[in-house]
């Protein structure tokens, strides 16, 4: 650790209060950001061999990763690499299987905290940015105040800064253009962009919208604007809905009990009684939606008409300072605390749903330092740069395809509702949410490194791998915490390659970026896993029929091979990895979850000297999560360079569909 950063960390704890020193701080790469990319990004960085500082404004790090969202959105594991994978694998690890994407917010941040202990890591908690020094378009320094009071101010110097916010506060001091809210469908030639009256988190037709029902003079119900309904595909700066995903607990022995939050007001949820009596379907799980968590919590979202998200309250949050912030934070901390006592006390709710959320409290084992509820709350768009390129919706679609691609994306195109409006149907006015999309359909497809960096006239050393540069729609498809993980990642050796070769972020070899990226996936020097696809013509090879289903749901990669199990003759798929290093490699193939799956597969499994059959039960495959398959053990196996090892899969003695996908060989 360089001695100025050391200074900086000559703290002490006095009566629990921070006695800071304000000594100028000169590193090489300064991350502003506790979030899960901020960790990434720093711990990469100290592994490229650059003196780091990360800062992290709260007093937490992992963001939402660790502030709730247990129930990790994926959309297809092909598309999370390096060490966002190894996160995941960690996880893993702590609960006893290979890999795992549900867990716990502590056993989160504790992940993150021993990558900042292995990577010795410099943090500097409740710190944030107060103003950008630049030098023609270079930042030289950015000056920081305290949290919690708002003075003493420090300096940083850096060669390089990444910004990991939500809110994107450190490109946006530094001059670099951005946008909020949703553009227009002109603007890039799309469809699902600007104003959108879907079906999807929608109220059944009918719910009246006014306090007196049939009396418009009686006024609109709480969080319904007045705004107009518009064109399909209209650009406005309204920002999708932000809520807080939820864990709460159902075991009585570490649970408290959910009690009427301050400012209560019972009129706020009116509506819900409403969506309720319309839609009889309505119940506890589909209002809340509560993923279950290991130990028996939940990470609660969104979900219909009426749920978490608390629409149309957040438009100013964006570009709002630290105070108007925390004001719109603790607003939708008391509404959603205020929503499960609703829905748990108030008399006239239905008792099937007022039993089932009885059932759950607050954990005592979460959020120890902050009344067991997280301080982070769901951002999920607020600035998005305007860079170097602007990721689109037909990048997601694939009908643009990137050649500078660092990253990959997955997830269905996804935007939650932006406000909640009366429409007029067939004469009868009624209350719609407006702004949710939920369109998918495609495969992984590349991120282009240029939508991480600015333009190059507006800044030469600033990274924004969480604020990055695309559409409204296009975001809604990126913005995963392990997508922000994996950009966090390449953004970090990219800064490292700018200070190498003493150039820009815009003027880096990114061919040479994607060999490192590809070559060093843990950017510590081990040796990689090895992975063969279905699609890779030249480590499978095929006999008999076998049909290429593209895009299905479960797969791993764009892809998976198909064939049925009946007929005399055995088909095949061999799938054989390129090993280049001799050692010791645990064998995994990807299985998904089929209707009519053969309830056996039968595998044969070689290190090039010996084989031996393996046979996969269908009934064994235990699937959690946003995804419909899973990786299965084969084994581990001495692998050398040269030598002929595969993974054949059959259809011998198959009574279903059998389904070849993807092997994975992970030294040990």
């Amino acid at each position: 650790m360089p001695n100025s950063v050391r200074l900086l960390f000559l703290v002490c704890f006095l009566a629990g209060k921070l006695v800071a020193q304000t000594a100028p701080v000169t590193v090489d790469i300064c991350v502003y950001g506790g979030s899960s990319a901020g960790v990434i990004a720093a711990y990469t960085a100290r592994q490229q061999g650059k003196s780091v500082i990360l800062i992290e404004p709260g007093r937490h790090l992992g963001g939402l990763t660790t502030g709730g969202l247990g129930y990790t959105d994926i959309g297809n594991k092909y598309a999370i690499s390096g060490i966002a994978r190894d996160y995941y694998r960690q996880i893993g690890k702590h609960y006893g299987t290979f890999e795992q994407w549900i867990f716990e917010p502590h056993v989160a941040e504790d992940l993150f905290k021993s990558y900042i202990k292995r990577g010795d890591v410099s943090v500097l908690y409740e710190h944030r940015l107060q103003s950008v020094k630049k030098q023609g378009n270079a930042i030289q320094s950015i000056t920081l105040e305290s949290s919690l009071a708002g003075t003493a101010t420090r300096t940083v110097n850096a060669k390089v800064f990444l910004d990991c916010t939500y809110e994107g506060d450190l490109l946006a001091k530094a001059g670099v253009s951005y946008t909020v809210g949703r553009e227009d469908n002109k603007t890039y030639g799309e469809t699902y962009n600007g104003f959108q009256l879907l079906d999807k988190h929608q109220f059944v037709d009918g719910v009246d919208p006014y306090k007196i029902p049939g009396k418009p003079e009686s006024g609109l119900l709480w969080g319904i604007s007045t705004a107009k309904v518009l064109p399909a595909g209209t650009g406005n700066k309204d920002v999708q809905a932000y809520n807080f995903r939820i864990c709460l607990s159902s075991d009585p022995a570490n649970s408290i009990p959910i009690t009427r939050p301050e400012g209560y007001d019972s009129t706020r949820y009116e509506l819900l009684l409403r969506a309720i009596e319309k839609n009889p379907k309505l119940a506890f799980s589909t209002i809340l939606k509560p993923d279950r968590m290991p130990n028996q919590k939940t990470d609660i979202n969104n979900n219909g008409p009426f749920s978490t998200d608390m629409i149309g309250l957040n438009y100013d949050f964006p570009e709002a300072g630290y105070a108007r912030r925390a004001a719109i934070q603790r607003e939708h901390e008391l509404y959603n605390k205020g929503l499960l006592y609703f829905i748990g006390h108030d008399p006239r709710m239905r008792k099937d749903i007022q039993t089932e959320m009885l059932k759950f409290g607050y954990p005592k084992d979460e959020y120890t330092d902050s009344g067991n509820w997280s301080t982070q709350m769901y951002v999920r768009e607020a600035r998005r740069m305007v860079g170097a390129h602007v990721m689109t919706q037909a990048n997601c679609q694939g009908r643009e395809v990137v050649p500078d691609g660092v990253g990959m994306a997955a997830y269905t195109m996804d935007s939650h509702n932006c406000q909640r409006l009366v429409v007029e149907k067939n004469g009868v006015k009624m209350v719609k949410n407006e702004g949710d999309v939920q369109v998918g359909g495609f495969p992984p497809y590349p991120i282009s490194y240029r939508c991480l960096t600015p333009k190059a006239a507006e800044c030469t050393n600033l990274l924004v791998p969480v604020c990055l540069s695309a559409s409204h729609i296009a975001y809604g498809s990126i913005r995963m915490e392990p997508v922000f993980m994996v950009l966090a990642q390449s953004s970090a050796v990219a800064a490292s390659m700018a200070i190498d070769g003493k150039t820009s972020v815009q003027g880096i070899d990114v061919k040479k970026l994607q060999r490192q990226l590809k070559a060093n996936p843990l950017a510590d020097g081990s040796t990689p896993e090895i992975l063969v696809d279905n699609d890779d013509p030249i480590q499978t090879a095929r006999t008999g029929e076998w049909t290429r289903d593209d895009n299905p749901k479960g797969a791993y990669g764009p892809s998976y091979f198909t064939t049925s199990g009946s007929g005399s003759a055995v088909k095949t798929v061999r799938f054989s990895p390129a090993v280049t290093k001799a050692g010791i490699y645990h064998a995994y193939i990807y299985i998904p979850k089929l209707t009519g799956a053969s309830s056996k597969t039968n595998l044969l499994v070689s290190d090039g000297n010996q084989t031996k059959p393996i046979t996969i039960r269908e009934g064994d495959i235990r699937v959690e999560g946003q995804t419909s398959g899973e990786w299965v053990s084969l084994g581990s196996y001495n692998l050398l360079p040269g030598k002929k090892s595969f993974v054949e899969v059959s259809t011998k003695d198959a009574d279903g569909i059998v389904v070849a996908d993807a092997v994975l060989f992970v030294p040990n």
